[in-house]
C-alpha cells in the first residue's frame, strides 16, 4: 500500500498536580486555545476540550506521527510553562504525572464531545477521581486504587 491510512480518537484526562483546584475560570478558555494550539502544531486534531479547576479533558483526532507519550509530555509541559510564566496561580504550577489516553470508536465520538463539553454539569454530582476510575473500568484498564487516589 503507498499510503497510511489511519483513523484514531484519543480521550485524554489529566489532572492538576495533588488534584489542586487550579485551573480558574478567568483563564481557563485561554488555556484550553493554548492545548489546542500544541496539539495541532504536533499535527492532530483537537476535537473537544473542557475541564473543571482540578483537571481536564481532550478529544483528538490522533496523528500517527507521534505517540501518546510525547503529545502528552508536549501538552503538558508547555502548558504548565504558559500557565506559570502569566503568572496565573501562586506558586508553581505542574499537572500530575500521570494521565489517561482512551481509545474511541467513530461511531462514539459525538457522545465523547457531548460529554466533555458538560463538564460543568457532570461533575457537579461526581469527583475527578470517581470519574476517572470508571473510565478505567469502563476501558478494561487494570488498576491500583492507591494510585489513583494517592
Amino acid at each position: 500500500m503507498a499510503n497510511t491510512y489511519t483513523q484514531l480518537y484519543i480521550q485524554f484526562v489529566f489532572a492538576v498536580q495533588n488534584r489542586i483546584s487550579l485551573i480558574k475560570p478567568e483563564w481557563e478558555q485561554q488555556l484550553h486555545k493554548y492545548i489546542t494550539g500544541i496539539v495541532q502544531n504536533n499535527k492532530h486534531k483537537m476535537i473537544a476540550i473542557n475541564g473543571m479547576e482540578d483537571h481536564i479533558h481532550l478529544f483528538v483526532g490522533f496523528h500517527t506521527t507521534q505517540s501518546i507519550a510525547d503529545l502528552m509530555q508536549a501538552v503538558k509541559g508547555k502548558s504548565s510553562e504558559w500557565i506559570n510564566d502569566r503568572i496565573f496561580v501562586k506558586g508553581h504550577f505542574t499537572w500530575q504525572e500521570g494521565y489517561g489516553a482512551f481509545s474511541v470508536n467513530a461511531s462514539q465520538t459525538a457522545g465523547v464531545v457531548r460529554y466533555i463539553e458538560n463538564q460543568k454539569a457532570h461533575h457537579a454530582n461526581k469527583s475527578f477521581e470517581d470519574e476517572f476510575m470508571e473510565f478505567l473500568t469502563k476501558y478494561g484498564v487494570a488498576y491500583d486504587p492507591s494510585h489513583v487516589l494517592g
